[in-house]
């Protein structure tokens, strides 16, 4: 086993609501405790002029062939996503006490613009090449390629943190953690080391966000208020819950437009964002039924971690005692960007970062591509 390193790791996920960043010590197996007294994390929201490029690029990926391919607004984003990352790690160094040469490595997602494993296709932009070049950092980018080409479904990648974690944590098995971004995740975690298993459940926060957004130009529900005033459409809720997709046992994942939710833009504000945080929660409910064993609890991380509105659809629908990460001491808001400094490390010392049970990939395959270095 290595000696552990200090990684950087980066998320902008598909809620668009910003990048989040943290600092981890980690081997790649296990994760430290503490880190010198540094800082472990920071936040930068996407200005409107940022946020307003990525919904642009959203459409506009839709039509490239290659992951490499870029419409004008798709660089345009690219440049600004790139500046915005640098712009984070610096001011977090500084802050921090820190030198880059203190970081190892920088593990890189970018901004998912468009996902379609069934075509051997998953598109990020951010330029990690011009990261490390101006931070003088190595970076490891381009996690879900390797599993995509291989004819997995490139997602989802955290997996294998939720299992270090609930590790470390000493959680009763089996357990299930729920990672509640743009969209929502579960990782099922079995009595055995390799007892693993993980998909895409359906919906997070995209739908809600980009609703909230379109009626009141918010960036999101903050703290599921308005829902929690609004009356679940049960009809409605009966019809999107329909698609097959639900049905369908993992390994699957999504594109963060998967569904269209006919019938939305029927509903008052308040109704339509009720009716849609009870769809994330019901369409959990329906994945954890495909799992071998009922999880003993949930613990819930991502934003949807603060949410209350949709935590108390969760526990209804489910039964089951849910947690949220930071009860148990973790971060819930940034779990993922933990998890991609430690999937950085992993690269490095070429240990496995999806497997046959999170992403249907047909072997333990490792991936990641290292600039900088």
């Amino acid at each position: 086993m290595s000696a552990p390193k200090r990684a950087i790791g980066m998320m902008s996920g598909t809620s668009m609501d910003g990048i989040d960043l943290a600092l981890v010590e980690t081997d790649g197996e296990t994760v430290g405790e503490t880190i010198g007294g540094a800082r472990r994390a920071a936040f930068r929201p996407y200005t409107d002029m940022e946020r307003a490029l990525i919904r642009t690029s959203l459409q506009e990926a839709r039509i490239v062939r290659d992951r490499a391919e870029r419409t004008p607004a798709m660089a345009a984003a690219e440049a600004a996503i790139t500046r915005a990352h640098e712009e984070l790690v610096r001011s977090f160094l500084a802050e921090s006490g820190l030198q880059p040469q203190d970081i190892a490595v920088i593990g890189f997602h970018g901004q998912t613009v468009f996902h379609a494993p069934e075509r051997g296709l998953t598109v990020q932009i951010g330029d990690a090449d011009a990261l490390a070049s101006a931070l003088s950092i190595p970076v490891v980018t381009d996690m879900r390629v390797a599993d995509v080409a291989a004819g997995g479904e490139g997602a989802p990648l955290v997996p294998v943190y939720h299992r270090a974690l609930v590790s470390g944590a000493g959680l009763a098995r089996p357990v299930a953690v729920v990672n509640i971004g743009g969209v929502a995740n579960a990782t099922w975690i079995g009595a055995g080391e390799d007892d693993l298993i993980a998909f895409d459940t359906g919906p997070g926060n995209a739908l809600m966000d980009d609703f909230v957004h379109r009626r009141t130009g918010a960036a999101m529900d903050a703290g599921g208020v308005l829902a929690a005033k609004g009356t679940v459409d049960e009809a409605l809720l009966a019809r999107w819950l329909d698609d097959p997709y639900f049905a369908r046992r993992p390994p699957k994942s999504l594109d963060r437009d998967a569904f269209a939710c006919e019938g939305l833009e029927d509903l008052a504000t308040e109704d339509g964002l009720a009716t849609l945080a009870a769809f994330t929660a019901a369409t959990i409910t329906r994945g954890l039924a495909l799992v071998p064993q009922m999880p003993s609890m949930l613990v819930v991380v991502g934003g949807g971690a603060r949410n209350p509105t949709l935590l108390d659809h969760l526990a209804r629908l489910s039964g089951l005692a849910v947690s949220t990460g930071d009860a148990i001491g973790w971060s819930p808001e940034f779990v993922e960007a933990e998890a991609f400094a430690f999937l950085a490390v992993r690269s490095l010392e070429g240990l496995p970062l999806t497997f046959p049970g999170t992403t249907g990939v047909s072997a333990p395959l490792t991936g990641g591509r290292l600039v900088g270095a």
